[in-house]
């Protein structure tokens, strides 16, 4: 006589898995765990299933954390040629630079904390980065693109100095067949504005870290570059985890490279 699996409701499973019920709910409509669903609709999951998943998120984590590791070290080494060659690797290995992006965005952010934890002097964080400002930019070298590709202008508002994420944004914009047109950080808002109607563009992205820049400094900037975009008819696409004002017209924000890749897809397809 064989016993009967155990089922739970999506609250325990969530709970037991360390995550949130939308994100279980959202996992299970892709596949990457089972459930049934009772006459009223509710989910149950066998919690042999849950249990496999908590696993696989462990070791995951683990192999996570090793490679952020990897990436930072690779990254504070002198010789700029490691970090190229692992980006290549990356590259192979994951199937498309967003992807790549985003590992190493995980990096930075573990960069960050070290040295917020003085466990790093501000020189090897500066060091750092233009490593990976050189990395990228002859990454970016490398890409050959039909003259009549779209453009999306680049930058950051004032107050906000870090460039990284934007030098990555172009790495997926050249695989989607895009090509970035910089306009530097710490741009005015009124001086892109001013400019923007006869730019060759078609979308502009900027980027700022949490804390870099306050919230209505932010909003003022965002609403008059925003309404300059909405003149010329391009969107808007705001990312890097900083304190972006919400509902605004013609704004997308993304928060991560993933969601940029899908958005330059969909502007695609639109063209």
């Amino acid at each position: 006589m064989s016993l009967s699996p155990t089922y739970v409701g999506i609250a325990d499973a969530a709970d037991r898995a360390g995550v949130t019920v939308s994100t279980l709910k959202r996992w299970a409509d892709a596949g990457r765990i089972s459930c049934v669903k009772t006459r009223g609709g509710h989910r149950r999951f066998r919690g042999s299933d849950v249990d496999q998943l908590v696993e696989q998120m462990s070791a995951l984590g683990g192999e996570t954390r090793t490679r952020d590791e990897r990436w930072l070290g690779l990254l504070l080494q002198d010789d700029v040629h490691p970090l190229m060659a692992e980006l290549f690797a990356g590259r192979a290995r994951l199937g498309a630079w967003y992807r790549v992006g985003e590992e190493v965005a995980r990096a930075l952010r573990l960069l960050g904390r070290r040295w917020a934890q003085g466990r790093l002097a501000i020189l090897d964080e500066h060091l750092a980065s233009e490593r990976l400002h050189r990395a990228l930019a002859q990454i970016v070298a490398g890409f050959t693109l039909v003259p009549e590709a779209p453009a999306c202008f680049l930058t950051t508002p004032p107050g906000e100095e870090h460039t990284l994420g934007l030098s990555i944004a172009e790495l997926c914009l050249c695989e989607s067949g895009w090509r970035g047109l910089w306009g530097g950080g710490a741009l005015p808002a009124e001086h892109l504005a001013g400019r923007l109607a006869g730019l060759p563009v078609a979308m502009v992205a900027a980027a700022a870290s949490p804390s870099s820049v306050p919230p209505r400094r932010l909003r003022r900037w965002t609403t008059e570059v925003a309404a300059a975009c909405a003149r010329k008819g391009i969107p808007l696409v705001l990312g890097g985890g900083g304190a972006w004002p919400a509902g605004i017209g013609g704004v997308v924000q993304v928060a991560s490279f993933a969601q940029f890749h899908e958005l330059l897809l969909g502007a695609a397809r639109k063209a």
